[in-house]
């Protein structure tokens, strides 16, 4: 007898109701009981659940009579500003995300001979054990690619002599080398899915020790292998925007979390990667990129009202996917602006004028000119409300011919350095399994016997 494992079948719709009907908590509930939903504030600041050394997110001041207010969005790493950092990468290679990992890793900025030392042992490290690619990536090819770089990470655990030491070199030599094998992981199992569930051809190139993190990652996933200095320089740009934000984002509060179990660096990883899927997290620019092709397809963008009438429709859950959100705008910290999506925005302009897509990038300017007045028009909001990372990345993607299958993932090749970086400080530092308190609303009921139910 065939059984269809993914049919919804009358029984389980009936189960599914059962559950719905028994597990609603009033939201006025979670007011009583004083629980911040989410661990946040109603003005979106988090609940503070542990120290860090690794990045700081300032997004409001404080007056001389001690109110907050919101201000410019800053980022910093290990203490020193996004902005500075970008400013200060060679303007001739575009090695500025190996320079990232090691002052998040190692909370110093490195010299010229660290910074080589460094990026040699990357290299070395960025390669997969015999037969991984065969025997686990192409033979069970799978259509969503953070799954099986999820997969790929715990089958990476079967491959290591001393999986679950947690020694600090051990966790160390562990992250490196999926720091370096996330590329591979991404790009071959996106080459596996195109070939065997659409019908491409496929190649798989092997990465040059010659090149930085950003230049594989094209090389390999252009068949011809060939780049730009301007493409594979905002690559690198895009991997530093995206390898840190805090340890409350949460993916990073997820490796905060598991890690503090005592388990294996695979576990956390994958772990990690399972929060990054969700579309509330890492799967926003997808969104941005697809209901600016919905809006394309749908109104003349030309036209500035047509346009301003389709952010309306947007909230009113009257178009693209019916959500009720502008997908780009908005951040649960910043307010008046996510630094990140500053500089995005200005290495974006210069990639749309080398692509020839100027229109394209005046549409995006339109759209994050117009929806914080018309967001403030429309909803209750205890914040103000910028573009954030999200809004140009999708556009920086979509102009690097990166398919949208892969967006999610860079976002992931990026981000392990962050959170390799806050699983050795949990390792570290914390000395205890996080452990939440929940109040429980249910009112206690007496067992009835089974021939009374």
């Amino acid at each position: 007898m065939s059984i269809n494992y993914s049919e919804i079948t009358p029984y389980l719709q009936q189960l599914a109701a059962v559950s719905d009907q028994n597990n609603h908590i009033e939201p006025q509930m979670y007011l009583q009981h004083q629980v911040k939903r989410g661990l946040r504030d109603l003005d979106g600041s988090g609940v503070v659940a542990g120290l860090t050394e690794i990045s700081h997110i300032k997004s409001k001041e404080i007056t001389p009579d001690g109110k907050e207010i919101p201000c410019k969005g800053e980022l910093y790493y290990r203490g020193v500003d996004v902005h500075d950092i970008v400013k200060g990468f060679s303007p001739d290679r575009c090695n500025g995300f190996e320079e990232t990992v090691y002052l998040l890793l190692f909370s110093k900025l490195p010299n010229k001979q660290e910074l080589q030392k460094f990026t040699e042992q990357l290299s070395i490290y960025r390669s997969l054990p015999p037969s991984f690619v065969r025997d686990i990536i192409l033979k069970a090819p799978g259509k969503d690619m953070m799954n099986i770089l999820s997969r790929c990470v715990l089958a990476l655990y079967t491959y290591d002599e001393t999986p679950d030491d947690i020694s600090t070199a051990n966790i160390l030599r562990q992250c490196l080398q999926l720091i370096s094998q996330f590329p591979l992981l991404a790009v071959y199992s996106y080459h596996s899915y195109q070939h065997y569930h659409n019908g491409k051809s496929l190649f798989i190139h092997f990465p040059k020790p010659e090149l930085t993190t950003a230049e594989n990652l094209l090389y390999i996933l252009r068949e011809n292998g060939e780049f730009s200095p301007l493409e594979a320089k905002l690559l690198d740009l895009a991997l530093v925007l995206h390898a840190e934000h805090g340890g409350g984002n949460n993916s990073t509060f997820t490796t905060h979390v598991v890690s503090s179990s005592g388990t294996d660096t695979y576990s956390a990883i994958a772990a990690a990667l399972g929060s990054l899927k969700g579309p509330r997290h890492g799967g926003a620019n997808i969104k941005v990129v697809k209901m600016f092709d919905d809006m394309k397809a749908t109104i003349d963008t030309t036209d500035k009202n047509a346009v301003r009438d389709y952010l309306v429709r947007l909230l009113d859950k009257q178009a693209f996917d019916n959500a009720g959100l502008i997908y780009g705008m908005g951040h649960a910290v910043y307010s008046v602006s996510d630094p990140r999506c500053e500089i995005l925005k200005d290495y974006a302009k210069q990639l749309s004028i080398e692509k020839h897509m100027e229109e394209e990038f005046a549409l995006y300017e339109l759209v994050a000119e117009l929806s914080p007045e018309i967001i403030a028009q429309k909803r209750k909001m205890y914040k103000g409300v910028s573009p954030n990372v999200d809004f140009y990345s999708g556009m920086v993607y979509r102009m690097l011919d990166l398919p949208n299958e892969l967006f999610t993932p860079i976002f992931a090749v990026a981000r392990i350095a962050g959170w390799s970086a806050h699983r050795m400080e949990e390792i570290q530092n914390a000395g205890k399994i996080m452990r939440p308190a929940y109040i429980c609303v249910k009112e206690t009921q007496p067992y009835i016997p089974m021939e009374e139910r």
